[in-house]
């Protein structure tokens, strides 16, 4: 599997920078959107997970036919 977060999204900032509109995120906003990530993270690894094991079932389900043909 691979990380495909870049370091700022691993590690966000505390405060706004400056010129930016609104203000500094707190820490439970934060926690929520990293949450939300690795939320979508893991739906799209369980769906991956889920068709290579139905591809995996698939191909060995065709290849115990061959064996009995």
């Amino acid at each position: 599997m691979t990380q495909e977060a870049a370091p700022d999204e691993a590690v966000p900032t505390q405060a706004a920078a400056p010129g930016q509109q609104g203000a500094p995120k707190g820490l439970l906003q934060q926690m929520e959107e990293l949450m939300a990530a690795l939320n979508a993270d893991l739906t799209r690894l369980d769906a991956d997970l889920q068709s290579s094991a139905q591809a995996t079932a698939e191909r060995l389900a065709s290849q115990g036919d061959e064996d009995h043909a």
